[in-house]
């Protein structure tokens, strides 16, 4: 008997490990090493520009700026400032989105309300808000963080919106046959369900609240990476709008690769290409 079992135990063994292997689907350092040659490849094409006499400054100046800026403070009082500002209105937006979107996904009623709000307010740009804010909020914080909201609510509460009505309606049908309540429908099905795009919509809400925060640091601004470049063009300095610049890819990208690892963690159960 045991020399049948020890077979079928060592095959259900490998068949985790390869079921293990298919999920990871390629070497992991490949990809870094891929990053690696695309960063080096922008570096060198950004440096071929500024030889050839295109008016960028080469990436020399631009770190000889950074290096300045970071040694007098001013580069991370900005990217702080800037930071809290994106974060605020990102948390709040997210935080609106999420029951929002369930909310016009699960109710016909609500749907029909909200909608038409949510459409009419996305057809118009974070800059045209900036006007609005202002009379209605002043100039304090209050208004760029409202701007920035705004961008990142409208584009996670359509994807959650979205993740909810596209569960598959045979799952509910056969929670329901199995005696569960709407509420545990809600909290077993749908939501699991809605969770990558739930994650999906808040990568996209991150990208448009740092799309908008130069916009939203023109509201009489004295501080933030989106005010020192402003600033920096009435003097034609080039090299510290590349810092500004550099410094917005970088954070926007380190907090989408959070992200990522999030939305990898809670949508394991999803089959990956």
């Amino acid at each position: 008997m045991a020399v049948i079992i020890e077979p079928a135990a060592h095959t259900g063994r490998d068949n985790r490990l390869a079921s293990s292997q298919t999920r990871r689907g390629r070497p992991r350092g490949l990809p870094l090493a891929l990053n690696a040659v695309s960063i080096a490849l922008g570096i060198g094409v950004w440096w071929a520009l500024a030889a050839l006499g295109v008016k960028v400054p080469q990436p020399t100046e631009v770190v000889s700026r950074a290096g300045d800026l970071l040694a007098d403070g001013t580069l991370e009082n900005d990217i702080l400032v800037s930071l809290g500002r994106v974060l605020a209105g990102f948390v709040l937006g997210t935080a609106a989105a999420i029951p929002i979107g369930f909310l016009m996904g699960w109710y016909g009623v609500v749907r029909g309300l909200v909608e038409p709000w949510i459409q009419f307010f996305r057809t118009i740009p974070p800059l045209a808000i900036i006007p609005l804010a202002i009379v209605l909020m002043g100039i304090d914080e209050a208004p760029k963080i409202f701007v920035i909201f705004l961008a990142a609510f409208l584009a996670c509460v359509i994807s959650t919106f979205q993740g909810v009505v596209s569960v598959d309606r045979t799952l509910i049908n056969a929670a329901r046959v199995l005696g569960t309540r709407d509420a545990g429908i809600f909290a077993r099905v749908v939501v699991p369900a809605s969770t990558p795009f739930i994650l999906v919509g808040m990568r996209v809400g991150l990208g448009s609240a740092w799309a908008t925060l130069v916009a939203a640091e023109l509201i009489a601004a004295q501080q933030g990476l989106g005010y020192r470049m402003q600033n920096a063009q009435l003097y034609y300095d080039l090299p510290t709008i590349f810092v500004g610049l550099i410094s917005i890819g970088i954070l926007g990208l380190l907090m989408d690769r959070v992200l990522l690892v999030a939305e990898r963690r809670l949508t394991g159960w999803q089959e990956r290409r």
